[in-house]
């Protein structure tokens, strides 16, 4: 977790980015102070967008005649003779290729191009998604259909990207070169690293199929080729380049940072989830998202073999995938020398300092803030946060946290008035007061007298404001979703989503996205709570204390009974969600 930039009003100017399929992150430049032309607003997360797997109406094919192609001698050149050849003798001589046309073509004889052997596990990936509403979190959206990449891994096993199937109902795969799709099974999805794997039954699939085999890290320069399936043809598709930058980058779909490699091959919409390969056709990457901006040209992003393994061990270990652990503090660099002066550092000492932790993180009951990180499992941190990676290259000190699993232990070492002390800490995984993502889950709703409750989620952000969300949405939502940290493992932010009109709510409509901070003037810690407390309630009255001032009173048996009939109007099945009522 490092700095985190400020964040303005986005001017209404439009943006460069094209539509996303997946989850943007929460992180983004400020819109404000950054100038259009610099780095930073060029390597926003409102750029990077993941591949689009649904299929583009405007790159179907339009109706009519076929184009016309030029005949070799209708192309303009040397003009071509129409006299046979003759020999020596005046008689016509017939090319060998004339005589083998008076035949039927024998299709047996054509001889084949050169295959690769690891394109042949490469397959496509068909998915039926169904997305929860959260805007109307009692039912679904309507389903639709996307097409992606994948390849075979050992284990009988498919690797895919995580926003491929994200939501499912179905998921089939196809074989290259074969017309059949096959049911698959979906085993684990990585949502941090945007990694799902798959795997599938039928036997008939597997026959001819080898898995990949994974090369080491690449270096900078290093060919690698693209292969994958993307729109606008059935058939598999191979762009080539070279990686041009390994760095910790901005994970889109998991808003998360991890290492990452940017390549300047072709990455389209449909390549997701497709390998990349190096000159050895060995497997260095997934393809996973590009970069879109109008001073930026060919910026693709692959998965880095790190990511890809730790994803498939913690599964083999775990049986499941448990995610990346984070160090639960939020630090800030030490490059001031006064600032190292006055924190007692020695000239010889580099670190972070350590501007606030987690609550809910195991790190809290050692570390402090003000406390300066001087080295990770050994590794010492320099001034900047970033420490030795390769010859000529270094990384953000995140990336050896990403080495770790989810309950390993990690030795840091830190700098506490002048005093040097080691702490042996057991890694977790991180927890935020708004989470960037469900895993899945259908979201949680509760009703009472019209007023919609539930919790904030940045796709719940994402449904009631778009993919502007980080500008459009309200302030403190805003500010909670960049700075707050949960105090307890268990809590939420509660909010009235909005409210369904009828007779005992007026005056109330425009409540819209406000949080409740205390119901009868007790705290709201989390929406199960709030909905215990008002289904438990015998006081004459019911009140909300909301976000701005606001408070809601309500008569209570006058509330709970209009609740049935407000249910009924709007053909809601349930006043709560399941969860809500175990």
């Amino acid at each position: 977790m490092g700095d985190k930039r400020k964040r303005g009003r986005k001017s209404k100017t439009p943006t460069s980015a094209s539509e996303t399929l997946g989850s943007p992150s929460t992180t983004a430049p400020n819109a404000a102070t950054a100038a259009p032309s610099t780095i930073d607003d060029v390597f926003s997360v409102a750029n990077v967008n993941l591949m689009d797997t649904t299929a583009s109406p405007h790159q179907r094919r339009r109706p009519g005649r076929p184009k016309k192609v030029p005949h070799q001698s209708d192309r303009p050149g040397r003009r071509q003779s129409s006299r046979p050849p003759v020999d020596a003798n005046g008689a016509v001589e017939v090319p060998p290729a004339a005589e083998a046309m008076e035949e039927d073509p024998v299709w047996e004889n054509v001889v084949p191009g050169r295959v690769v052997p690891a394109m042949d596990s490469v397959v496509k990936v068909f998915c039926v998604h169904t997305e929860p509403n959260f805007s109307l979190p009692w039912q679904r959206k309507r389903q639709y259909s996307s097409s992606s990449s994948g390849f075979v891994i050992g284990g009988r096993r498919l690797l895919t990207n995580a926003h491929s199937v994200e939501h499912y109902t179905q998921v089939k795969v196809k074989k290259r070169g074969s017309d059949t799709k096959y049911l698959a099974t979906v085993l684990a999805i990585g949502t941090e690293c945007d990694i799902a794997m798959l795997a599938v039954d039928d036997d008939e699939f597997w026959q001819g199929m080898s898995p990949v085999e994974f090369g080491n890290l690449p270096a900078l320069q290093d060919a690698v080729t693209v292969v994958g399936y993307p729109i606008g043809g059935d058939t598999i598709s191979v762009t080539s380049g070279v990686v041009s930058r390994i760095e910790i980058l901005s994970y889109v779909h998991g808003s998360t940072e991890l290492l990452g490699l940017q390549i300047d091959a072709a990455i389209n919409s449909g390549n997701s989830g497709g390998p990349a390969f190096n000159d050895k056709g060995n497997c260095v990457g997934i393809a996973f998202q590009s970069l879109k901006h109008e001073d930026a040209e060919n910026i693709g992003y692959v998965i880095p073999t790190p990511v890809i393994n730790h994803f498939i061990q913690d599964y083999e270990r775990n049986g499941r995938y448990t995610g990346f652990p984070v160090l639960g503090v939020e630090w800030q660099k030490m490059e001031n020398p006064d600032l190292r002066m006055a924190t007692g550092m020695r000239t010889d000492q580099k670190g972070v300092r350590i501007r606030r932790v987690d609550p809910t993180a195991p790190e809290s009951k050692v570390l402090k803030a003000s406390d300066v990180i001087l080295s990770f499992d050994g590794v010492d941190i320099a001034n900047d946060g970033t420490v030795p990676f390769r010859h000529g290259e270094r990384i953000g000190f995140s990336y050896l946290i990403s080495q770790k699993y989810t309950g390993d232990n990690a030795v840091i070492k830190v700098l506490r008035n002048s005093e040097v002390l080691n702490f042996d800490i057991k890694l977790d995984s991180h927890r935020r007061l708004i989470p960037a993502h469900t895993k899945g889950r259908p979201p949680s709703y509760y009703i009472i007298a019209g007023f919609v409750f539930t919790t904030v989620s940045v796709p719940y952000l994402r449904s009631e404001y778009g993919k502007d969300y980080e500008y459009e949405a309200p302030v403190k939502l805003l500010d909670k979703l960049l700075h707050s940290m949960p105090q307890s493992p268990d809590e939420q932010l509660v909010v009235v989503s909005q409210v369904l009109v009828a007779d005992i709510n007026i005056g109330y409509e425009e409540i819209v996205n406000t949080q409740v901070l205390a119901f009868n003037g007790k705290p709201v810690k989390n929406l199960k709570s709030l909905a215990n407390m008002v289904e438990s309630c015998n006081d004459e009255y019911l009140q909300f204390n909301l976000d701005y001032e606001q408070i809601v009173v309500l008569r209570t048996k006058t509330a709970k009974a209009a609740t049935l009939d407000i249910l009924s109007t709007h053909c809601i099945p349930s006043a709560m969600s399941d969860d809500l009522k175990s």
